[in-house]
């Protein structure tokens, strides 16, 4: 029997078509450059016209994502804690998959090579669920390369630590202020950028953002109340202070609030010289506004030295929050009936100090963080006799304590531990310093 040429040519050409797909795949996780794609395609065939065209459609296309498995140990069982979520009843240590993600972006450009669009999709998996994290489109402005328009599930522009990635921070966690006062970090929302895509001096340096958000979050199942967050912010972009000295800066404020459904408004007072829960029951109260109003301030910088760089950063938010009697958390749902909405002012900031070790692979981290949800009243008049004060107003203070691998641009190693001190109150269980630190060892894999 003769040997068949045509399966010979059949088998030639989808060799062929599988090589080249096999390159596109390589080619949009940014390892084989588009010459030699061009190269290796013979787009004189049909073969190669067409898988030419799909390179052409999907040249756009960005995947990245990261794990973050790891192993917890706390100092006691069923511990409340910000360092990745409660532990269970009986539980001190623990396994879990911190975070698990996946990012799409598609980045549409238009004929001068400006983007025109972009969209960005996230999603988080672990053994807890599955959470959606990012869904928004951004159409760019190209006329004067100045502005963009920013609609979807995002990250609020409120300081610096609410938007910086999980997957680039340094310590496991954002610190309590942040998780508290921007839970998920995320909002739906619009939102108009002033961000310079070519020189025009000093301006070039500045970004800023004007937004409003439901108010709530994503962790809310949606929108309960027509009033809006509005959220601003103004950030300087980082500045060379000399060649090896870098600084960056910005300031934000949030004004926003809830629907006062209910004409029980609790504040905090003084009573025959006690200070405690007070409530004000107007009617005038009802259907207005609960106010919800932060301002912040953060600023980064960045040494160059022999060994890596010396880096300090620092943000401070103080303001009004709407809370609950329970707890100073954002309600997700409106309150009703005698359950009523309860303001504190509150300030809360945070300061980095990390520092390369022997070069750029090895790094400590140090950070300190502080969050007082009422700021009216002090550790030991929570829980005097007739305060009716709960334990959402004690301030808590964190220390973090940190080493950090990169053993290559695709994995490192975190080990932190966080000393977590709280007030020392009349409340019970509170009245000294609760057994509540927790250490975490963590290994990233990105890509």
């Amino acid at each position: 029997m003769g040997f068949n040429h045509s399966i010979l040519i059949t088998l030639v050409k989808k060799v062929k078509l599988i090589i080249a797909i096999c390159m596109i795949l390589s080619l949009i996780s940014g390892k084989v450059h588009a010459q030699f794609l061009m190269d290796i395609i013979d787009t004189t065939s049909n073969v190669g016209k067409g898988i030419l065209g799909v390179y052409k459609k999907y040249d756009r296309l960005k995947i990245g994502g990261y794990i973050q498995p790891q192993f917890q140990v706390a100092s006691d069982k069923g511990i409340k804690s910000y360092e990745g979520g409660d532990f269970a009843p009986q539980a001190s240590n623990r396994f879990e998959l911190r975070r698990s993600r996946i990012r799409i972006d598609y980045v549409r450009l238009v004929e001068s090579g400006q983007p025109g669009i972009q969209i960005a999709f996230q999603f988080d998996a672990n053994e807890k669920g599955f959470t959606v994290r990012d869904v928004w489109g951004r159409i760019f402005e190209n006329n004067f390369k100045l502005f963009s328009f920013t609609t979807g599930m995002f990250a609020r522009p409120f300081g610096f630590e609410v938007n910086y990635s999980s997957s680039d921070r340094e310590s496991p966690e954002r610190g309590r202020m942040s998780q508290i006062l921007m839970k998920s970090e995320r909002d739906l929302g619009a939102m108009m950028s002033f961000d310079p895509r070519k020189n025009i001096g000093i301006l070039s340096k500045l970004k800023i953002d004007l937004g409003f958000f439901n108010g709530q979050g994503i962790v809310a199942t949606g929108e309960f109340d027509n009033i809006k967050d509005m959220i601003a912010r103004i950030s300087l972009k980082p500045v060379h202070l000399s060649e090896n000295i870098s600084f960056s800066a910005g300031t934000s404020t949030l004004q926003g609030g809830l629907l006062q459904n209910t004409k029980y408004k609790y504040y905090t007072g003084t009573a025959n010289g006690i200070k405690t829960t007070l409530v004000d029951s107007s009617a005038t109260h009802l259907n207005g506004k609960s106010p919800r109003i932060y301002y912040g301030a953060d600023a980064q910088l960045k040494i160059k030295n022999k060994v890596g760089y010396s880096e300090f950063r620092a943000e401070i938010i103080v303001g009004q929050q709407t809370g609950s009697i329970l707890s100073s958390e954002t309600p997700t749902a409106l309150m009703i009936g005698k359950d009523g909405y309860y303001v504190r002012n509150f300030n809360g900031a945070y300061l980095y100090y990390l520092q390369s070790l022997f070069s750029t692979k090895h790094q400590l981290v140090l950070k300190y963080d502080w969050y007082d949800p009422n700021s009216y009243v002090r550790g030991n008049e929570i829980g005097e006799t007739g305060s009716a004060l709960t334990a959402a107003n004690i301030k808590y203070n964190t220390l973090g304590l940190g080493y950090v691998y990169y053993m290559t641009e695709n994995a490192k190693l975190v080990v932190y531990y966080a000393r977590v001190m709280n007030e020392h109150t009349q409340l019970k269980g509170y009245t000294s310093d609760v057994l509540d630190d927790v250490i975490t060892f963590r290994m990233q894999f990105r890509f």
